[in-house]
């Protein structure tokens, strides 16, 4: 008995969806993508608008259910399936435009004009989805993006030039354009148009060379990763976090390169208690800061402010004690803060009763300046996010540092893939990243892409380093965000100008 058409799409789509998690960092078979986006593609290929939203929500679900697999760890099951419900209903969105753009312009274009344009329009439409994806809403789940899996590929090179929206856009065209080579039977200018595509997509990068190297001196920075379980339900005793973290280090110490420190950098919740609310959490910090290291920390903490909360990150000068700080700007949506919470609660009040308090929107500029050299400072997922990284080169931060804690997500993939966006931000921005981590993944990326340092997971350690002081603007900085702008309109035009078609080929008689 003969497989039905809908079956076979089906299975291909949760190929094509599963695929994609083993290309993700950890497994790291980032050349599986190509296979993932061709398949699901392929899936809704000639399929009318529900039919292929209906396949691509099942090659949605398998796309995030199993890449975002962590979230079960300590949260349980519902948020995980909630998240990819939403996901993928965006997801089947998209590719029901897939479907229909293609349909459009395999009837409506020149032989051999049309495998390109088809190749060009639907890496469009990918790459808008997956900017609908990222954005909304309630800002979006930054996560799960094409570029995410080429951070230890060669490719990742294209991040210098257009950033991660135009990684993702190179990765959908090699796919969708390999594909129609594959299936297709293209007129011979189409194949060499398709083909000649391909070659300078893929042997481009080896021509681009970011550099890594100083243009304004170099400064000695120690990370410090405590090995501390600093999770949202984490049963400490009081002060066990900072105190891991104070120990680790004073255990710095015995590195000699730590005499000449200029400053020391401590990850996300590097602190359970408050400097501002507990006097010997002040006076700990203040003898380290003083009296054993003479250099600026930079540490992260929860602190409170009249009647809201915030997710902080603060700076210690010695001889003057806290002098800057930094709030998050984008806390995580239902675990950081849960947005419209009386709707929310009627739906599901035991989840969102986990999330008890809500921390504020940060409104101040992340820029730490320490004798006039700048570091510019991201927390957790805000790595992920395209404008911030973006807004803190525009503001003149000459490093990044990216304070984590990726304890509540144990050794599953979770802080692999962060560690994938820390590394891919650093060649976009041309700046040097700190990725510091309460357990790890915790790292020192280069803006050419390399490793400068890196610790064990899950042992306390410190990394010293002379970071590079950058100041040149890549070009990703320039045109990243006018090419994000630039894919949305066009993905727009594109679908309803298929939609248009396809409302007057229902209207014939």
């Amino acid at each position: 008995m003969p497989i039905p058409s809908t079956v076979k799409r089906l299975a291909l789509a949760i190929v094509g969806g599963l695929a994609s998690s083993l290309a993700m960092p950890r497994e790291d078979i980032w050349p599986l993508i190509f296979v993932s986006v061709a398949a699901l593609t392929l899936s809704v290929r000639g399929l009318k608008i529900w039919a292929s939203f209906a396949v691509g929500l099942v090659g949605g679900l398998a796309f995030y259910l199993s890449q975002i697999e962590w979230l079960t760890l300590y949260l349980g099951p519902v948020p995980w399936l909630a998240l990819s419900v939403l996901e993928s209903i965006i997801f089947g969105i998209g590719m029901a435009a897939v479907s229909q753009v293609w349909k459009w312009l395999d009837s409506k274009v020149y032989d051999r004009l049309k495998s390109p344009l088809i190749a060009l329009a639907l890496a469009t439409i990918w790459t808008a989805r997956e900017w609908i994806s990222i954005t909304l809403p309630y800002g979006g789940f930054p996560w799960s993006r094409l570029a995410q899996t080429q951070s230890n590929s060669y490719l990742s090179k294209w991040v210098f030039v257009g950033g991660l929206g135009w990684l993702t856009f190179v990765v959908a065209f090699i796919s969708v354009a390999g594909l129609l080579l594959v299936i297709g039977r293209e007129p011979k200018t189409a194949k060499f148009a398709l083909a000649g595509s391909l070659v300078f997509l893929l042997a481009m990068p080896l021509a681009i060379n970011p550099s890594g190297a100083a243009e304004a001196g170099t400064y000695r920075i120690g990370a410090v990763q405590g090995n501390a379980n600093a999770g949202l339900f984490a049963n400490t005793k009081r002060g066990e976090v900072l105190n891991n973290h104070i120990e680790a280090t004073q255990e710095m110490l015995a590195n000699p390169k730590a005499k000449d420190l200029d400053a020391i950098i401590w990850p996300e919740n590097a602190s359970d208690l408050s400097p501002f609310s507990d006097a010997k959490t002040f006076q700990d910090i203040q003898t380290l800061v003083n009296e054993q290291y003479h250099v600026p920390l930079i540490f992260g903490t929860i602190t409170a402010r009249g009647e809201n909360l915030y997710n902080s990150s603060i700076l210690w000068t010695p001889g003057l004690g806290p002098t800057d700080w930094y709030d998050k700007k984008r806390p995580v949506p239902f675990a950081e803060y849960v947005p419209d919470r009386d709707f929310w609660y009627q739906l599901s009040p035991e989840l969102i009763g986990l999330v008890s308090r809500g921390y504020s929107f940060g409104e101040r500029d992340g820029i730490f300046e320490i004798d006039s050299v700048k570091l510019g400072a991201l927390i957790c997922f805000e790595i992920a996010i395209d404008d911030i990284g973006r807004d803190l080169v525009q503001q003149g931060a000459q490093v990044i540092i990216s304070q984590t804690n990726n304890a509540d997500f144990g050794r599953s993939d979770e802080t692999y893939q962060q560690a994938a966006f820390a590394k891919l931000r650093a060649i976009e921005t041309g700046r040097s990243v700190v990725n510091i981590s309460t357990v790890g993944v915790s790292a020192i990326y280069l803006a050419d892409g390399t490793t400068l340092s890196a610790l064990p997971s899950f042992e306390a350690g410190s990394m010293i380093e002379d970071v590079p002081l950058r100041n040149s603007i890549t070009p990703a900085m320039i045109i990243g965000r006018y090419f994000d702008l630039a894919i949305n309109i066009f993905a727009l035009l594109l679908v309803a100008l298929a939609g248009f078609a396809g409302s007057r080929f229902r209207r014939r008689p």
